[in-house]
């Protein structure tokens, strides 16, 4: 996917007078939101398996060369193949190499951050090989030619009446009058036009939301059941994931299941939790005649060794983004590239670089309602400031910008200063605590509640 993050600013304004995308934001508090938080009431030992999941990644990225030499091992023991690739060029590279060697014409394609990553679509397509995303919301925004934005919800950004819309214009095979305006009619009509891709495809391509050392399986969580016809039913299956990724036992990967989906979407467990180990076996009654184990760095190692390494923690739930009130105002495809919301302003400078992305990190207010709601505990403020560091370090941001913030460091270490400067500031936001355009329904406000401390966990 090409960046656009050096657009934000332009991307963001264009957001906010979106009708038709604000009208869909707003469903997210009484969607994700509130589905999370009725799942963790029922586990009253929730926070203590965050803490558990936690530490079990601390510990993972400690050792992570051991866990991803015994996870690859594993994979080997098992029949498949494992392609250890530097950056997206190289993992792009590997991917054509093994579809042209299964005289690939078309590939079935699950839900992949990953793959938006190293943009394997394109690249697929550009070469002669169809890619067919199957997953719903991927397959119409696949249809649209756009990018995804939301992490677990690529098209939550449009209406049912847009994809109604975009399915008569690109399945002209079917009657031009049938009635599309009701969800089950647009899911039964995507399921009927994927069903003869998914028979015809030579090749199935797939992310991995965990990889497990112990065994050399691969974990697949969907709601959808299409990753396991992704998996089984073409010859060859090929699994895409960052090293980051790894786990080192199957009782690992259980714990960080239980918060991943209760984070995410509100469920106990997701519909469809799939270990997959390997090509199929003798005896087996179906599954792919070969495995591809594709593990990519992309930038990964570097994030280790500057600082970044709890970013890594990440289990892409995409709780931030459902709590992040500057996600929630602009939506996922303002941040420019693969990873939105409070996630991709600290992870998108690292993959892409701060000459890039230097904008992301200042897309946030710092309440702090990301790092609360983040099963894993990523301290999201603290890296985001770290990255304003290194953006005004080396210059990135704008001449005003960089006076703005000398002036403010100037008044902020002479204290009696600073409080008679910003004195009828604070008696302002003070009056507007309670009135006006920042009122929330539910009483108070957004600038309230953040002032009396509502970003403390859950």
């Amino acid at each position: 996917m090409e960046s656009t993050t050096t657009d934000f600013k332009a991307n963001a304004s264009r957001a906010l007078g979106d009708d038709t995308l604000q009208a869909s934001l707003s469903r997210l508090k009484q969607g994700f939101q509130a589905k999370r938080l009725a799942a963790i009431e029922r586990l009253g030992e929730f926070d203590e398996l965050c803490a558990a999941a936690r530490d079990i990644k601390d510990h993972t990225l400690d050792n992570l060369d051991f866990y991803l030499e015994r996870f690859a091992g594993r994979v080997s023991q098992q029949g498949g193949h494992v392609h250890w690739c530097r950056d997206a060029a190289e993992a792009r590279a590997v991917i054509l190499g093994i579809c042209r060697d299964a005289g690939a014409a078309k590939v079935t394609k699950s839900k992949s951050m990953i793959g938006e990553e190293i943009a394997i679509n394109g690249h697929l397509e550009a070469n002669g090989v169809r890619p067919v995303e199957t997953d719903l919301g991927e397959y119409i925004i696949q249809l649209r030619g756009e990018a995804p934005s939301h992490i677990i919800a690529p098209a939550i950004h449009l209406s049912k009446e847009q994809v109604a819309e975009t399915f008569v214009e690109k399945h002209g095979e079917l009657a031009e009058n049938r009635n599309l305006e009701e969800p089950r009619t647009l899911l039964d009509e995507a399921r009927t036009v994927l069903r003869d891709d998914f028979l015809a495809a030579d090749v199935g391509l797939s992310g991995a939301n965990m990889m497990v050392a112990e065994t050399g399986s691969i974990v697949l969580v969907t709601n959808e059941g299409n990753a396991d016809l992704t998996m089984t039913l073409p010859r060859v299956h090929i699994a895409l994931a960052s090293i980051e990724k790894v786990v080192p036992t199957l009782d690992d990967a259980a714990t960080i299941l239980r918060v991943l989906a209760r984070s995410a979407t509100g469920q106990e467990l997701s519909v469809y939790t799939t270990f997959v180990t390997g090509p199929r076996r003798e005896g087996d009654l179906d599954g792919p005649e070969s495995f591809h184990m594709v593990i990519l760095d992309n930038g990964r190692s570097r994030m280790l060794a500057d600082g970044f390494k709890e970013m890594l923690r990440c289990i892409r739930c995409g709780a931030c983004l459902n709590n992040c009130p500057v996600y929630g105002a602009i939506g996922g495809h303002a941040y420019g590239w693969v990873y939105p919301g409070p996630m991709g302003s600290v992870l998108t400078p690292a993959l892409i670089g701060l000459g890039q992305s230097a904008h992301l990190p200042n897309a946030s207010t710092l309440c702090g309602k990301c790092e609360s709601v983040c099963p894993m505990s990523i301290p999201l403020p603290g890296l985001l400031r770290r990255w304003r560091e290194k953006a005004f370090a080396r210059k990135h941001l704008s001449l005003l910008g960089r006076l703005g913030l000398k002036a403010w460091a100037y008044l902020a270490l002479r204290p009696k200063l600073y409080r008679a400067f910003f004195a009828p500031a604070v008696a302002l936001l003070r009056a507007l605590g309670g009135i006006g355009p920042l009122a929330r329904p539910e009483g108070g406000t957004f600038m309230s509640s953040w002032s009396k401390g509502e970003g403390k966990r859950r």
